[in-house]
């Protein structure tokens, strides 16, 4: 009966304590996201058990399918940027650095020498911005303005 009880309390604050967003209900995105939609209550337990059976889930956020549409490789390079800003910014001043290397990766930069280059020649464009919300922004348009890198995944 205890455990009974501790699984419904627990029941009830994952249902109400989750906000509701895009497509998709508490439950996060996935072929349980499709079939149940963002119905509240306890139908998302059972779109959360489908997407943890199906493994639709991990599937849908790899391809961007089943309502896992949270912008793909420009949200990853953005998110990056931003929890790296301080480390990137002094490898940006040098011009090379696993930072840059990383951030080339990320985004299907051919040269990562070419990039840390690049970034080194507008560091004071940079340097200005980096405790800004706009950092990241910033630096992905100058890396997808540069068509010379050939950074497919920027802006």
């Amino acid at each position: 009966m205890r455990k009974l009880s501790l699984l419904v309390a627990c029941t009830a604050i994952f249902v109400s304590s989750t906000a509701f967003a895009g497509g998709y209900g508490t439950a996060g995105c996935g072929l349980g996201s499709v079939i149940f939609g963002n119905t509240a209550g306890i139908v998302q337990i059972f779109a959360a058990t489908t997407n943890g059976t199906s493994a639709t889930q991990t599937f849908g956020i790899t391809s961007g399918t089943s309502n896992c549409t949270g912008g793909g490789a420009q949200a990853s390079i953005r998110n990056f940027i931003d929890a790296n800003k301080e480390v990137l910014a002094k490898d940006m001043a040098r011009g090379s650095g696993e930072t840059i290397k990383s951030l080339a990766s990320l985004g299907g930069c051919k040269n990562s020498a070419a990039v840390g280059t690049h970034l080194q020649s507008q560091y004071k464009l940079f340097s200005a911005a980096v405790n800004t919300p706009e950092f990241s922004t910033t630096v992905m348009k100058s890396l997808g303005a540069e068509k010379s890198l050939g950074c497919g995944l920027v802006d």
